[in-house]
């Protein structure tokens, strides 16, 4: 038997019913996750319809300001709005990425093999961490460093040329990503992580950020 304690009551709860809770959030993450990326395709659609522009850093702004409501929110029916808000997003700002690929004389080829490569890391990855149930929380502070340092650099790129290191720094931003999608997968099953809506925002940024780097590395490979 395994003991919570709450507030205001001490309550026994079997292994059987943790096992439902989990199984629970894993569900709806997966669930919420689906609807998030679809209505983030959609806004990517849309982008491209209209040839909007691209925004630069303002993504910066816009990325971390509807981060801020999601953990503000994320335990009311208010986080379900703005994790589409910020699905939504992000799907518009990439909008004019995919645009500038496809504009390319083999574009559509490297589209559709980043987005192949990323949905099939995606599922191997989630199937190998609930199928093993293997542990990955000793993840945290290589991934808490590395997105760290990958984020000054990123921010770096903006006001250097940093373009002969790209492909390194992409490479980089893959394995963390892939890295990011077992822990938090591993954190759903091991009972670490019992928001769905915090879940699904990791796991979202996760398939974003390879899906955004992989486009580069595979458009270098293909010149």
């Amino acid at each position: 038997m395994i003991e919570r304690q709450t507030d205001t009551v001490r309550v026994a709860t079997s292994p059987a019913v943790d096992a439902v809770e989990i199984n629970s959030v894993l569900r709806n993450t997966y669930l919420l996750l689906g609807m998030t990326l679809a209505f983030s395709a959609s806004m990517a659609w849309f982008a491209m319809a209209i040839n909007a522009p691209y925004l630069g850093l303002w993504t910066l702004l816009g990325w971390f300001g509807l981060l801020y409501a999601i953990h503000k929110t994320a335990n009311s029916a208010w986080g379900l709005f703005w994790v589409f808000a910020f699905t939504g997003f992000l799907g518009f700002t990439i909008g004019p990425v995919v645009s500038f690929y496809l504009q390319a004389p083999n574009g559509a080829e490297v589209v559709t093999l980043a987005l192949g490569s990323t949905a099939t890391a995606f599922i191997g990855l989630s199937v190998f961490a609930v199928v093993t149930r293997k542990d990955f929380s000793f993840l945290t502070g290589f991934l808490t460093v590395g997105i760290l340092i990958v984020f000054a650099v990123v921010i770096l790129s903006w006001f250097l040329d940093l373009s002969a290191f790209m492909g390194a720094i992409g490479g980089a931003v893959v394995l963390l990503m892939s890295a990011l999608i077992l822990w938090q997968t591993s954190a759903i099953i091991h009972g670490g992580e019992t928001n769905y809506i915090l879940a699904t925002t990791t796991l979202y940024m996760s398939i974003y950020n390879m899906f955004s780097w992989l486009l580069l590395l595979i458009g270098m490979g293909d010149d």
